[in-house]
């Protein structure tokens, strides 16, 4: 016997007389409190009171029996509950893969009693297209210490089918034959709710990659998760971009805006539709438009944004393109009358409120007609622009130069002076200076049929009328009457002369 067996049975062993030390104790405790008899001769005094004492430690020792008994009832109770009404099934398999053990759960998963389950092959449960893969597992398990786990399909006694995970580990009964006791699992509801998933992740998915616009999902510092394929448009390779900053290709005067948004959509979770520009890896840029929102965890914490653009760029240029026809001349890009009209409003309130004249120059080209007439409308279209460009080098950024049509055109200077002289002078110097440099020739390229290209000189002066004004003295079509005027007399004085209004 090893030193190990001996120091065992030894500590046992005291145990034991340690325990009938106590017992006998307690034994001559209970009978000295007993009534005694008149008190015989010594030796049966002696021997009377040793068969007392044992008596009462027999019935110590039946009633401590008896309380070890109630206790292993009533853990076998408490076993039996627990075992059976577990919520998974516990099954013990012998190495023959049948059924010794089974509980009422795993009785239920399989869909039949227990009775009729015992010595029974697991096996004829499996769906078919698993048993393959539960014999590897059942023979994995039956030659091997750790615990393994594997998931299949059971067939129960009904027909129906569950996903059950199975658990399983090897232990020897009775200290020989080995036997396999498996912890059965019902997922099926999780393998529902995981395909559901799945499945509402592929429609998402599909949705993302198949539309135009563009979707991101980013972290809550701006770095990007995921991007859609549409983001190959503009980015090419969207793999590449996993990672990076969001923020780094918005244009530098918008960026602080969208980062502050963004910001603000992680801290409130309500997202707000914004227009930014992008700038592409070959300096052009895009105009976007997008919408953020906010994705929380199972704990309800802000988790992820997910973000929505559009690339607005083609509606933008479509904005412009309608503003510049609404506002300005198509051929010479200049304010048209209903822009001119605007500002000749905020002329006349800004004069009210400073107390500062301004002055309307109303142009009219001398001797175009005959430049369309002898060369066409193309080149009268390069003399106009012409003109425009020499009248805008004449005035300063504040004032403003309208097309009225055809060859008139029309200058307003505001914020002059408050003397009504000194505001004259002013406005005669910026009328004599452009009537000056429009008098200058003109050369002019002509396009013709064939790729040529003819260069033509020619002169055209303009007679011009100006009025001044201040306040809301007269009302703007009264002005622009006046300068009208006054500019017909210049033109029937000779042309090419400046003449004002005598107000």
């Amino acid at each position: 016997m090893s030193n190990k067996a001996e120091e065992h049975n030894m500590l046992n062993a005291g145990a034991e007389v340690q325990f009938a030390r106590s017992l006998r104790l307690e034994a001559e405790k209970k009978l000295a409190q007993m009534p005694r008899a008149d008190t015989p001769t010594r030796p049966a005094e002696e021997i009377l009171y040793e068969l007392q004492v044992y008596q009462i430690e027999l019935e110590m020792q039946s009633e401590e029996l008896k309380r070890a008994q109630l206790m292993i009832e009533e853990s076998r109770d408490r076993y039996t509950n627990f075992y059976d009404l577990a919520p998974v099934g516990y099954i013990t398999l012998s190495n023959e893969a049948l059924i010794d053990e089974i509980n009422f759960t795993g009785a239920t998963l399989l869909g039949e009693e227990r009775g009729k389950l015992m010595h029974r092959r697991f096996s004829a449960f499996i769906a078919t297209e698993d048993r393959d893969h539960w014999d590897q597992c059942f023979n994995s398990a039956l030659h091997r210490d750790d615990k393994l786990t594997c998931e299949l399909a059971v067939l129960r006694g009904d027909k129906t089918r569950r996903q059950v995970r199975l658990d399983s580990l090897r232990m020897l009964k009775d200290n020989k034959s080995p036997v396999v006791r498996i912890v059965l699992t019902d997922i099926s509801e999780n393998k529902r709710a995981e395909e559901a998933l799945r499945e509402q992740e592929k429609f998402y998915r599909m949705i993302a990659e198949n539309i135009d616009d563009f979707i991101a999902v980013l972290d809550l510092k701006g770095r990007r998760l995921y991007n859609s394929p549409s983001y190959a448009r503009i980015f090419g390779d969207t793999e590449s971009m996993k990672g990076t900053d969001s923020f780094a290709e918005i244009h530098p005067d918008d960026r602080e805006h969208v980062r502050r948004v963004f910001m603000e959509t992680i801290q409130t979770g309500i997202g707000l539709r914004i227009e930014y520009r992008f700038v592409l890896p070959d300096g052009s840029i895009r105009y976007m438009e997008s919408c953020g929102g906010l994705i929380r965890n199972s704990q309800g914490l802000a988790s992820h944004v997910v973000v929505v653009s559009r690339d607005i760029t083609e509606r933008i240029k479509a904005d412009d393109q309608i503003r510049n026809l609404a506002f300005y001349d198509a051929l010479t890009k200049l304010p048209n009358r209903r822009m001119f009209d605007d500002r000749l409003n905020q002329a006349m309130a800004a004069s009210k409120r400073t107390g500062r004249y301004g002055a309307l120059m109303f142009l009219d080209m001398d001797n175009f007609k005959p430049l369309n007439d002898q060369y066409g409308h193309s080149a009268g279209d390069l003399l106009l622009k012409e003109v425009s460009i020499r009248i805008i080098s004449c005035i300063r950024e504040m004032d403003t130069v309208s097309r009225f049509g055809g060859d008139e055109f029309v200058v307003m200077l505001t914020e002059l002076d408050t003397d009504k002289k000194s505001s004259i002078a002013q406005t005669g110097i910026v009328a004599e200076k452009i009537r000056a440099i429009l008098a200058k020739p003109y050369k002019m390229a002509l396009q013709h049929e064939g790729k040529t290209e003819t260069t033509v000189e020619y002169l055209c002066t303009a007679s011009i009328g100006v009025v001044m004004f201040i306040n809301h003295e007269y009302r703007p079509d009264d002005l622009l009457k006046r300068a009208d005027m006054v500019m017909y007399q210049a033109k029937e004085s000779g042309r090419n002369q400046v003449r004002f209004f005598n107000m």
